[in-house]
């Protein structure tokens, strides 16, 4: 078992990718700890794995509520080796000229405090139990933190900003702590939307994304949580990724060498401007 002994810390951990991503750990020998909002959830967690787990109820936008995933992880096994922001929330792919003006301050503030603000708390109070252990972060991107049309202008400059800090602290952090990143494309989980967009009980499961997946993703097909998680297993090994740190893992189904079939999407922008001009008035 690859990760025999080590302590793993999930954000979200309770459902879609963060679950699968816990459920993996813990098959290849880890031990871990879960910080998400939902109590069912992660009852769920532990009602699979007993004692394997121990459970956190919080926001990954309290620093407070970090540090104490962290404290209860250390009090309930000891030691954390890796710590995994997953916690995420995506725009549903809304464009600018969609975003309603009285709703972008909130939905760019709630956006960027969960995706990367999250990632950035975790990291604060994480990095101590860490530098202990020698071990490593690991935070999710997404296709959309290197390539356009995965979310819209809030989801993808979130992203985009996720790449730009685990860059910033496998510099910081090194030699001390890796810390690298996996990139998923396209997954069909209970994903939500921004509260303050009216998204919050929007599930990306809803999207019919197996639909399209043979036309749009290289491999042919709609990869699930399940396999993606072995991404993750890969950075938190100790012995399997000695250089890795400040990397970035595509695991997308090849989403970057897809060829030219579309390249913009703004054939219809004078005519969208002109109904929403009309719209104003």
């Amino acid at each position: 078992m690859r990760l025999a002994g080590q302590v793993v810390l999930v954000t979200g951990g309770g459902s879609g990718l963060g679950r699968a991503i816990v459920d993996r750990c813990v098959k290849e020998g880890a031990r871990a700890a879960i910080l998400d909002r939902s109590e069912e959830r992660l009852a769920q967690a532990e009602a699979a794995h007993g004692d394997r787990v121990v459970t956190t109820v919080g926001d990954v936008r309290s620093l407070a509520e970090n540090c104490q995933a962290v404290a209860t992880c250390l009090d309930g096994f000891g030691k954390l080796d890796c710590a995994i922001g997953n916690a995420g929330i995506w725009d549903f792919g809304m464009d600018l000229l969609d975003l309603p003006s009285d709703k972008l301050d909130q939905a760019f503030d709630e956006i960027f405090h969960v995706n990367v603000k999250g990632y950035l708390l975790l990291a604060k109070a994480a990095t101590s139990a860490l530098v202990d252990t020698g071990g490593s972060m690991i935070f999710t991107i997404s296709n959309a933190g290197f390539y356009p049309d995965g979310g819209g202008p809030l989801y993808t400059a979130s992203k985009h900003a996720a790449v730009g800090l685990v860059r910033q602290l496998a510099f910081e952090l090194a030699p001390y702590v890796r810390v690298n990143g996996v990139a998923p494309g396209g997954i069909s989980t209970d994903l939500r939307g921004p509260v303050s967009l009216g998204m919050a009980d929007q599930s990306i499961a809803a999207v019919n994304l197996w639909a399209s997946a043979k036309e749009r993703v290289p491999i042919g097909t709609l990869p699930t949580a399940e396999d993606y998680a072995a991404g993750y297993v890969f950075f938190a090994a100790r012995k399997d990724n000695v250089p890795a740190t400040g990397s970035i893992l595509n695991y997308d189904g090849g989403l970057g060498i897809r060829g030219l079939r579309q390249t913009r999407a703004g054939n219809n922008l004078p005519e969208r401007i002109s109904e929403m001009e009309k719209d104003t008035q």
